[in-house]
């Protein structure tokens, strides 16, 4: 009882409605740059084969004409929602949009992609668009000053699950005693001026890896105490800011925690920013609270706490695996491991024809962009899935019953490429399941 009444205890709804434009805007401008640099056809017009997820198979791009289309759409819904301009509508229209995109090709998968798409479903549920908003000058009696703690806290929340299991997953000996893969990036940046000459420096790579692990542990803690709130913030800049210059491949993501961080801030700060930005003609004085149905929101509570326990639950499924996380990679994706493994991977499938024993060499670049060849190469599920597409390839090219086999080296961390597939297995009768893949040969390190 005290728990929940804590949760529904009003707050402003000022740091809802920062985060609404904000995030709004940034996406917004990430679309954009999307686009403006072309990989809407670089990744979802020209690839002729895309590797879907498991279980959504049905996902398909939409050719050029209807890409562009839905990018156009994910922009101009990020802009309504910002605006707060019929916000339910243009909030469901971007979150379906967006991870529509991101379901396409499991290839292009990103740490912030799938954090955008978590964030862009809680907003759906939000108020967001009750204080400052085209909705409310459209609607006036839409207008809330008040909303209960849980609508800002569950963002909140969102946030710091993605900084804490990033930081326990760089709890491992290669990240804390070997300083790896630090000890192999960190070199490539010896032509940054000032500091490059100390990329080569052993103390270096250490210090990246346990400050990036500290850092991720416990800078929600730091963000939520009101003492070392604005401190915490400084850090949060100059960590992602740090990220964006020495690992640029990583896209908008230092820039989208940046933006989302902030809503850590008190209410009544966030309220005080408002006031300075609002229109003249807006005051505060009404204090209306936004509350539901008891009813409904007793479901919404339970809702909440089911979605919560699966964001904790879904990184650490790994534990059901035998092996090495990264070199197996079963329960890896969607559990927040960002920049944690250098793996690189050479793939060479094999097609026979049982009946007659004719055996095809396969090429790569027939079928897969550049991208998609690096990105399969190190996952069995990619290969997996990239092998069943070759197997109705060649039936289709008049072979009867192909079967598939790959002979894959892989190279993790710095150490000599070893042999990652088995190939003596028909790979296109191997099922897609959640099974471990015995497939996979076992990792086996170098003694040191």
């Amino acid at each position: 009882m005290v728990i929940n009444h804590c949760f529904q205890k009003p707050v402003s709804i000022a740091p809802l409605v920062i985060f609404r434009v904000l995030f709004g805007l940034m996406m917004f401008a990430g679309i954009m740059r999307f686009w403006l640099n072309g990989w809407i056809t670089d990744l979802y017009v020209t690839p002729r084969f895309y590797f879907n997820y498991w279980g959504f198979e049905w996902v398909h791009p939409l050719g050029g004409t209807g890409m562009h289309l839905l990018f156009l759409l994910a922009c101009v819904s990020a802009l309504g929602m910002a605006a707060g301009l019929l916000y339910r509508i243009t909030a469901v229209v971007f979150f379906l949009s967006f991870t529509y995109i991101e379901m396409i090709d499991a290839t292009n998968y990103l740490n912030h992609y799938y954090f955008i798409s978590l964030v862009g479903f809680l907003m759906i549920w939000l108020p967001a668009n009750r204080y400052f908003s085209i909705d409310v000058k459209i609607w006036p009696d839409l207008r809330r000053d008040m909303v209960p703690l849980w609508t800002v806290g569950i963002i909140r929340l969102q946030i710091a699950v993605v900084y804490f299991f990033a930081g326990l997953a760089k709890l491992s000996p290669d990240w804390l005693l070997d300083a790896t893969p630090m000890k192999i990036w960190l070199p490539a940046k010896s032509h940054l001026p000032l500091i490059g000459g100390l990329m080569y420096k052993s103390w270096v790579a250490y210090f990246f890896s346990w400050f990036g692990a500290l850092y991720d542990l416990f800078i929600t803690f730091f963000l939520v105490n009101r003492k070392t709130r604005p401190i915490a913030y400084v850090f949060v800049i100059g960590f992602h800011l740090a990220t964006a210059l020495f690992f640029p491949g990583i896209g908008m993501f230092p820039y989208v925690m940046i933006i989302c961080s902030y809503i850590f801030f008190s209410s009544s700060a966030q309220q005080k920013l408002l006031n300075r930005i609002k229109s003249p003609g807006q005051t505060t004085s009404d204090h209306s609270v936004y509350h539901l149905p008891a009813r409904v929101n007793s479901m919404f509570m339970v809702a909440l706490g089911f979605y919560f326990c699966v964001q904790l639950i879904v990184p650490l499924r790994f534990l059901a695996y035998p092996g090495q996380l990264f070199w197996y990679e079963e329960g890896y994706r969607f559990s927040w491991r960002v920049m944690l493994m250098e793996k690189s991977g050479n793939t060479f499938f094999y097609v026979k024809e049982p009946s007659t024993g004719k055996i095809y060499e396969v090429n790569n670049n027939e079928f897969l962009t550049p991208l998609q060849d690096k990105m399969m190469s190190t996952q069995p599920d990619l290969i997996l899935r990239y092998a069943h597409y070759l197997a109705s390839v060649y039936k289709q090219r008049g072979l009867k019953d192909p079967a598939v086999y790959a002979e894959c080296y892989v190279a993790l961390n710095g150490e000599r490429s070893r042999p990652f597939t088995n190939p003596t297995i028909d790979l296109s009768r191997q099922p897609f399941s959640w099974r471990h893949y015995t497939w996979i040969l076992p990792l086996v390190k170098d003694e040191k």
